[in-house]
């Protein structure tokens, strides 16, 4: 096995390759003075399972270029298979057209990945499900929701009811809930126009209940703060927040920082520099589940129960 990894993420892969109990693979990875992408794999890879991490976070554009020329200078190079571990896959969001005209663009990356060839990709909590059924080759969709419940559960708190953004996750947070024997609300969201969400109604008994509000990532942060404004008005009590991908852009951290927020829970699908971090934020990690992910497909074992 050889696991490298591209500049996006250096501390999950660092935490994975100690997991594994091996050494990350020796790349060089640099741009030119006009901005292109290079990649050099500076060790023989031949005939060995290659993967490679790449975590793709706030410069997706680039971070997808740089997978794609290193999976070319992997495949060049004669590795024996070439395997993805894409934590966050951006572009998740743009899965089917919501208005005329629109590309399909989570379809279009995968239709990338494809044409340059690999073997497996290993991803975490997809924005929709059914982007596993884009890509040609097998797709191992990991969710962080056991991380969280572990951790939450660690915590003892009572009277907790798990709160679904929206009706698109509401099997997600169900999901939660299960685990931590909570019950279950949902909040009823529009988007009148790109970015701007709306909250018109919080269904289900959030009065005086602990909220442990959850949701794939957390971007820009509106739609977070549009719904602790619905539950607090609903007359709720201490709210967490947890989400796998702290995507953070714009105004997230401005928000986040000045919202009623107990903790926000996340994990380290997304590399946070110093700028995005506050006093109330957790970071857990998902190393444990990538590595033992990555470690199962190099012995040809099983992994259905990690998707559990």
């Amino acid at each position: 096995m050889r696991f490298f990894c591209g500049s996006s993420n250096h501390t999950l892969a660092k935490e994975i390759a100690n997991q594994l109990g091996i050494q990350e693979g020796l790349v060089e990875l640099f741009k030119f003075s006009g901005g292109e992408n290079y990649a050099r794999i500076q060790e023989s890879i031949r005939g060995f399972d290659c993967f490679v991490l790449q975590s793709i976070g706030n410069n997706p554009n680039d971070a997808y270029m740089e997978l794609f020329i290193l999976m070319d200078a992997l495949k060049r190079a004669s590795a024996k298979s070439v395997n993805l571990i894409v934590p966050h896959f951006a572009y998740g969001r743009q899965d089917k057209k919501s208005a005329p005209r629109e590309p399909i663009t989570a379809r279009l990356i995968s239709d990338l990945l494809d044409a340059i060839g690999f073997d497996r990709l290993i991803t975490m909590d997809l924005h929709s499900d059914q982007i596993q059924g884009f890509f040609s080759q097998p797709v191992d969709h990991l969710t962080a929701l056991p991380i969280i419940a572990d951790y939450i559960n660690q915590k003892s708190l009572s009277n907790l009811v798990v709160v679904a953004p929206d009706a698109g996750r509401v099997k997600f947070s169900k999901r939660l809930s299960d685990r931590l024997h909570a019950s279950l609300a949902m909040m009823y969201k529009t988007r009148p126009a790109q970015q701007v969400a709306k909250i018109t109604n919080v269904i289900g008994d959030v009065k005086g209940k602990t909220i442990l509000l959850v949701d794939d990532m957390i971007d820009t942060a509106g739609s977070v703060i549009s719904g602790i404004d619905a539950l607090k008005a609903a007359g709720c009590g201490d709210i967490y927040l947890a989400a796998t991908h702290p995507v953070f852009s714009g105004p997230a951290i401005e928000r986040l920082s000045a919202a009623p927020i107990k903790e926000v829970i996340v994990t380290n699908t997304m590399d946070l520099g110093p700028d995005k971090q506050f006093d109330n934020l957790t970071i857990l990690s998902a190393a444990p589940l990538l590595a033992e992910a990555i470690r199962r497909n190099y012995q040809r074992r099983s992994i259905s129960s990690l998707f559990n």
